[in-house]
């Protein structure tokens, strides 16, 4: 059995590091990310086709590399959650979610009985495909899959109470950019706004014992002011399609300057 890294590392207390994963289609990216020290890869099937089958084959890789797989649906959809949990996902961010009855049908479809009423299935990746009791495969996935849900709108954020109350959910993920978006401030995911929001979803998880997260909020500055102030420890610091770029357009820029400079 493959345990989850990150189930022990949030229960210690310890902020946890994502990268997202948008344009990777084969299975080094997990050993990549892992040896760049992030904790887990945020595979986006959201804002990107992945096909499923690339899904699976980074999930399976990522097991056996130390780093979690965390894939965020398209949607709330029974299919594509339990596609990603059987093809070996130690998670799921379920996005623009707005009210409890969302987070306790998200529940319902990611928990094995009784917590919820997933479908079984056998032979998975978690557990080496190898048979086990029933009872003791229901028992370790559920303990060891995380299931986060995104609040990215106002109205969200005026739920969240309501939200984090609902057994079975871990995480409460901010969206900073969709909620800024929302605000009327696109971008600006550092505005008092924003941090107001977020302190009012880290208030509802301390109530409810869940951990609060922050996507899409990449800056130093601003992630640790949610950890120290708001004690958020789930983050995505950046994605693939960012480093790519960035470090091709800094090397580009950087070799015609000199050659600029010799000229």
């Amino acid at each position: 059995m493959i345990p989850n890294p990150l189930v022990k590392k949030l229960a210690a207390s310890q902020t946890v590091l994502g990268v997202a994963v948008r344009q990777a289609r084969t299975v080094d990216i997990a050993r990549i990310m892992k040896t760049a020290g992030y904790d887990f890869l945020f595979i986006d099937t959201e804002h990107t086709p992945v096909p499923a089958d690339v899904v699976s084959q980074i999930c399976q890789a990522a097991l056996g590399s130390g780093i979690a797989p965390i894939v965020r649906t398209p949607n709330l959809e029974r299919v594509h959650a339990i596609h990603a949990l059987d093809s070996g996902a130690q998670g799921l961010v379920f996005p623009h979610v707005e009210n409890a009855d969302e987070a306790r049908h998200i529940v319902d479809i990611c928990r094995y009985a009784p917590a919820g009423h997933r479908s079984m299935a056998y032979g998975l990746p978690h557990v080496e495909f190898a048979s086990h009791d029933p009872r003791e495969l229901m028992d370790f996935v559920n303990r060891e899959t995380l299931i986060a849900v995104m609040l990215e709108t106002p109205q969200a954020i005026e739920r969240c109470e309501e939200i984090a109350a609902v057994p079975g959910i871990d995480i409460l993920h901010v969206g900073t950019q969709d909620l800024s978006a929302e605000m009327g401030i696109p971008g600006e995911v550092g505005a008092p706004a924003v941090a107001q929001a977020i302190a009012q979803v880290s208030r509802a998880c301390a109530a409810h014992g869940k951990v609060l997260g922050v996507g899409g909020c990449y800056e130093p500055e601003f992630i640790r002011r949610y950890v120290t102030r708001e004690q958020a420890r789930f983050f995505v610091v950046g994605s693939d399609l960012g480093y790519l770029l960035g470090a091709a357009r800094a090397q580009a820029a950087k070799v015609r300057a000199s050659l600029e400079h010799q000229g």
